[in-house]
């Protein structure tokens, strides 16, 4: 087991704490998670996918979206993200999108696949060509497509990210 800071284990206490609370108030499953700057909380979140009808709105995602408002940045390469339990595939790709420091976590995927919370099956999705996925993906290429990406590779005025 990886020994763990009383600043650490304070912070991952935050996020399980979390994770209870928005579970009994029936926001959803039973996930939190709080983003860290130097020594403030700068973002939180619970999964609140049953009571928003947003399949989205897993804890992780909750809380990036509300440290990078607070932080005015799409980017959180000095923060860490303790969360209760093992990101899934969709909070995994935010995370990587949000570049934080790291992630510090609790429980893990096989936990949670063990009270039905099972993500094995968008982790082999992931992995298949896309002919075989279960959900059918069409390619449909169009020349107007090309045409905005051509224009963005020219554009002066982007915002690369």
């Amino acid at each position: 087991m990886t020994q763990i800071t009383e600043r650490e284990k304070r912070y991952l206490e935050k996020a399980i704490s979390l994770s209870r609370t928005g579970m009994r108030s029936g926001k959803g499953g039973p996930f939190g998670c709080i983003i860290v700057k130097g020594d403030e909380i700068v973002g939180e979140g619970v999964n609140q996918v049953t009571s928003s009808n947003d399949p989205t709105a897993h804890a992780e995602v909750v809380a990036i979206r509300m440290a990078c408002e607070k932080l005015g940045t799409y980017q959180l390469t000095d923060c860490e993200i303790y969360t209760s339990c093992e990101p899934c595939p969709m909070c995994l790709g935010a995370i990587y999108w949000a570049r934080p420091a790291r992630v510090i976590y609790a429980n893990t995927r096989s936990e949670a696949a063990a009270i039905e919370f099972d993500d094995d099956f968008i982790y082999r999705e992931l992995a298949a060509a896309i002919s075989e996925r279960k959900i059918p993906f069409l390619h449909i290429p169009h020349p107007d497509a090309v045409a905005v990406f051509e224009e963005w590779k020219n554009w002066e005025g982007k915002i690369k990210y």
